[in-house]
């Protein structure tokens, strides 16, 4: 056996496939261990709070190469980073509080949103308020915040401001750093290069606190760009790496020595127990899988766990038992069977010490290559719309693609990189298989 693997070093795509499911199984030990499972299901849950930063349906950062333009990244300047921060005591014990948070603005295109993000501890029944202005690279100042009501957070979405909308002519963050005088269409603006700055005052009583908070969201986030809810794809392709593996291998594991064993077992003893074997496998093949584990999902349950469990028992007594039948039915005859039985050696001891590791040469190609069937599996039930919805996975990236129609909008790389990796699985897996069965199949094999 392990001479046999060592030709595998003779076939080239067998060494390309495995430097590929090396660095598949690399990159989901890499996960486990910078992602912990809870932080995973937490980051793709979302909520206030989680992603809140991110910008949404942003292009990869690597998306800048195929254009002309630099595209805009997320930029956040708070007091503490960036900013300033003055306190000036009033003579009735309260204080005014100005804020500063300046940013350099050097690229190419506009944001696509800007967010003032204010947090204050105070008197609830004092109504404090607080204005805001906006002062541009050339000077000019814009005033978007008059009297505002403070609360205890709040989250002051400029880019929605209508009353700035009616008043820029354009939508906020085109009209807040656009470069052109107005009257110019928004399609022929730039933006003004420089240094901005929004300023906020307030008065807050004694031993109240106001912090705030800008973000000015760009056209490009992280290696794989984010989605419809902000989320970092990064975090859903690198946890449904492990994922996919875990359940590709599981089940075919699962499937492939149970119906082996089992084929093994129903042709030794023959009789009653072969038949039995036989009949179900028979009723087994003409049930449909895909809907059952569609009636199970839709009715029962969506875990992952559940949905590995259903298709390693619909596929126990699969087509592969018959194959597997006739060739123990000839390797039963063999000389060395005969042999063994002659010498007293039990029925199991007989199986699975000489019957079975006749024939588990051809097992392994067909195990291998058996792997991309089950994680496309998986992705198919989780794009369908019955994946796990608490964990991250390629088909759940794909399914909320299609929910948020991404191809119409032109957000392709929303679909492809789940699908490259999908892909890439698959060849590698195949790579693999195909040599293997090159390798132990004597009728295939190359001098």
């Amino acid at each position: 056996m392990l001479r046999r693997l060592r030709e595998l070093r003779r076939y080239p795509s067998a060494i390309v496939g495995v430097g590929i499911i090396g660095l598949l199984v690399i990159v989901s030990i890499y996960t486990v261990l910078a992602i912990p499972y809870p932080e995973a299901v937490r980051l793709w849950r979302g909520g206030p709070g989680v992603w809140d930063d991110n910008p949404r349906n942003a292009q990869p950062v690597w998306f800048d190469w195929f254009t002309g333009d630099r595209l805009p990244r997320t930029i956040i300047v708070t007091a503490e980073d960036g900013g300033v921060k003055r306190i000036e005591p009033l003579a009735d014990g309260r204080s005014r509080v100005e804020i500063v948070l300046p940013f350099d603005y050097a690229y190419d295109r506009f944001p696509t949103e800007i967010t003032l993000f204010t947090r204050a501890t105070y008197d609830g029944t004092t109504r404090t308020r607080f204005a805001a202005t906006w002062h541009t690279p050339n000077g000019e100042t814009i005033p978007i915040v008059t009297n505002r009501a403070l609360r205890a957070t709040d989250n002051y979405y400029i880019s929605q401001d209508a009353q700035l909308l009616m008043k820029l002519g354009v939508s906020p963050e085109v009209g807040l750093l656009s470069a052109a005088a107005s009257g110019v269409p928004p399609s022929a603006r730039s933006p003004a290069k420089g240094r901005y700055q929004l300023v906020i005052q307030t008065e807050i009583a004694e031993g109240a606190e106001f912090d705030a908070k800008l973000v000015v969201y760009g056209q490009v986030h992280g290696l794989a760009g984010t989605d419809h809810r902000r989320r970092d794809l990064t975090v859903a392709l690198l946890w449904g790496t492990p994922l996919a593996l875990v359940f590709g291998l599981l089940a075919a594991v699962g499937s492939t020595l149970s119906t082996f064993c089992l084929a093994g077992i129903g042709t030794w003893f023959g009789g009653k127990v072969d038949a039995l074997f036989q009949r179900i496998t028979e009723v087994n093949m003409i049930l449909p899988m895909l809907p059952i584990l569609i009636m199970v999902g839709q009715f029962y349950s969506r875990s992952l766990w559940l949905m590995l469990g259903m298709v390693i028992a619909l596929n126990i007594f699969s087509a592969g038992m018959k194959t597997y039948r006739a060739m123990f039915l000839q390797a039963k005859e063999a000389p060395y069977i005969e042999a063994a039985r002659a010498y007293g050696a039990g029925n199991f001891r007989t199986i699975f010490r000489y019957l079975l590791p006749r024939i588990v040469p051809v097992l392994l190609p067909t195990f291998v290559m058996i792997v991309p069937t089950f994680v496309f599996l998986e992705a198919a039930l989780a794009v369908i719309g019955l994946g796990d919805p608490l964990l991250p996975t390629w088909g759940k990236i794909i399914n909320d693609a299609q929910s948020q129609s991404a191809l119409y909008k032109g957000m392709y790389y929303w679909v492809v990189e789940p699908a490259v990796l999908l892909m890439l699985t698959g060849f590698a897996f195949a790579m693999v298989g195909f040599a293997l069965d090159r390798v132990f199949n004597p009728r295939l094999r190359t001098v």
